[in-house]
């Protein structure tokens, strides 16, 4: 028995590594998706109801555009620093305090006047986001394993599919109910419970203590280079041309930022993302991936609204509600495919299943117009969000599961901001293109009416606002509707080279088995393994060629004897071992690297922390 037991704990209860018994894990779990869940929600419960919101605040295209982009911009830049912030403070701490920036925020933005205060509102809330999203996946490594982890990822993936998906819904229902200020309201009983759950029942081993050096040059430039990036994307094309003084300053300031952060980086001994980490195919490939689920996820949610409302007619009520399909895509596969994960082990198959559903359910969804047939729609989104449901959360799980505790909390929220980025520039990018392409038919569309109502139609279009349907004659609502429609479905053949890039990754990502071990474990293995610990890091991260892949697999089979040595259990590390060389002669004959996992399938220890 530990003699650490806490005060919530059942008499009799053994405590796991992590220092909790497993009933509170469980109850932990439970805060973790709460806040998970009210971080997306914000994102994504405004998305239905933008319509209604810009056109009562007096915006235009460019400022519904931003109100999602402004959340999804402060997610991104936040969230390595987060993740980097995990690594060297309290986890705990820091997972309340994210939720209380996103409580305060979320009160504010319900009180907005106009866009502009809404759009700021949102910023905070992205800031808040980030750090949910990021450290609920980095404490969650903490107390479970990454073969235990394959279920609860999934339930974390089906919760942000209902959050990305529902949202909408959820804002609809709302905003046609009680007002569309509430969808700012409807997440803060849920963020407070959350914060009463994780101050009661997660309970983590304090980190070492160490002299910290955060690296403020390296979190301005990064934040600035990746900020004005996306910028430029939001706005090119709207407020200026491609071509411009104007765009070309943005993007040689931005590469300019990201040059000086990268030298940066190089140098300090606390860098904000390091970059050995891209040494390791895993990570590098899993980063590429996560950029087009990130357009698939937040791109889908907000255009297919737009799509439902301006070019089917729906209000923002109907809307959600034509959008289940895709929820329950992601929802089905992603705790379906979470839960064989674990008990199989198994996780590639899987990965290149979602991804080729995704290419198939982008392909299908650029085929919209304004009449097409709802039974495709449905179908078409809910095989997209059954790719997306197989891959988002296995991404992470597989970083997770190769990379070094030390820089466990950088990596989880590495992939989280590549995913945030390509979610925010891909709604930047595809709100231009839907933009210029819904413009553009218009115009065509409005001269080809009778000259009295073209007339009419410069008066009610005039000044570029997102139209009410409703007021508008019909021969002028076809011509919008069916501009939206066609735009929409643009938009989303955009999308495909994306997810044919995401089918290319996860082919040529290593097929490295789970382990057993939870981070707090793996911590405790890899600091007795010591300098030989060290070694195969460098060994399995500098493996390039077929002499370096040698190199990787016996400095593999040295860190697994350590291992199994520490354990008690050395034939479990060789089976590993040759399954590990098995599995690097299968994908396409490209050399393992990144540090090779312990695993651990024994009886957990009897003592607690001691």
């Amino acid at each position: 028995m530990s003699r650490n037991t806490p005060k919530n704990a059942a008499a009799g209860e053994q405590l796991t590594e992590s220092g909790m018994t497993h009933r509170a894990v469980l109850t932990a779990l439970s805060g973790l998706i709460l806040g998970m869940f009210v971080s997306m929600i914000a994102t994504t419960v405004v998305g239905s109801s933008l319509p209604v919101i810009i056109s009562d605040l007096g915006g235009d295209q460019s400022a519904f555009t931003w109100v999602v982009t402004a959340t999804l911009l402060a997610t991104t830049v936040s969230t390595p620093i987060w993740g980097k912030l995990a690594d060297l403070f309290n986890r705990k701490v820091l997972l309340q305090l994210s939720l209380v920036i996103f409580v305060l925020s979320s009160a504010i933005a319900g009180f907005a006047q106009d866009p502009g205060m809404l759009i700021t509102m949102r910023v905070f809330q992205g800031l808040g986001a980030g750090g949910l999203g990021a450290l609920s996946q980095i404490v969650m490594a903490d107390i479970l394993s990454p073969r235990e982890r394959g279920k609860y990822a999934g339930l974390f993936g089906a919760v942000m599919a209902i959050a990305t998906v529902g949202g909408p819904l959820l804002g609809g229902v709302v905003t046609d109910s009680i007002g569309w200020r509430w969808n700012f309201f409807v997440g803060l009983p849920i963020a407070i419970v959350a914060l009463i759950i994780l101050q009661r029942t997660l309970h983590l081993p304090k980190l070492t203590k160490r002299k910290v050096s955060i690296d403020y040059a390296g979190i301005v430039l990064i934040s600035s280079g990746v900020a004005l990036l996306l910028i430029w994307v939001s706005l090119g094309g709207s407020q200026f041309e491609w071509n411009s003084p104007e765009s070309w300053a943005m993007v040689v300031s931005a590469v300019v930022l990201l040059i000086v952060a990268v030298v940066v980086e190089l140098k300090v001994t606390e860098p904000l993302l390091p970059l050995h980490l891209f040494k390791n195919r895993t990570f590098t490939l899993s980063v590429v991936a996560s950029i087009s689920v990130g357009v698939a996820m937040f791109g889908t949610s907000v255009f297919l609204s737009q799509y439902m409302q301006l070019a089917r007619g729906a209000t923002p009520t109907e809307s959600g509600l034509l959008t289940i399909p895709m929820m329950a895509g992601v929802l089905i596969s992603s705790t379906v495919i979470g839960a064989l994960i674990s008990r199989r082990g198994k996780w590639k198959m899987y990965v290149i299943i979602g991804s080729v559903l995704m290419i198939a359910g982008t392909l299908l969804l650029a085929q919209l117009h304004y009449d097409t047939d709802f039974l495709y729609v449905g179908v078409s989104m809910f095989v997209l969000g059954a790719g997306v449901g197989m891959i988002m959360q296995n991404l992470v799980l597989v970083v997770q599961n190769t990379t070094e505790v030390r820089t466990l909390g950088v990596a989880t929220s590495a992939v989280t901001f590549f995913r945030s980025l390509g979610g925010t520039a891909g709604v930047a990018v595809m709100g231009s293109i839907l933009g210029n392409v819904v413009a553009d038919q218009v115009k065509t569309g409005i001269g080809g009416l009778q000259p009295e109502q073209q007339i009419e139609a410069g008066k009610l279009l005039a000044g570029g606002a997102i139209p009410d349907l409703s007021t508008l004659p019909e021969a002028i609502r076809i011509v919008v509707e069916s501009a939206y429609g066609i735009g929409v479905g643009t938009v989303f053949f955009a999308a495909v080279p994306l997810a044919v890039i995401t089918l290319i990754t996860v082919i040529f990502l290593p097929n490295v088995q789970l382990g057993t071990l939870n981070a707090v474990q793996r911590a405790k293995v890899e600091s007795a393994g010591g300098a030989g610990a060290a070694g195969v890091g460098a060994a399995g991260a500098g493996a390039g060629g077929a002499g370096a892949t040698d190199a990787a697999r016996g400095a593999g089979a040295t860190d697994a004897a350590q291992g199994a040595e520490a354990s008690g259990r050395l034939s479990e590390a060789e089976l590993i071992g040759e399954e590990l060389f098995e599995a690097s002669e299968a994908t396409v004959a490209v050399p393992v690297t990144g540090t090779l996992p312990v695993i651990d399938d024994g009886p957990r220890p009897e003592e607690g922390r001691s």
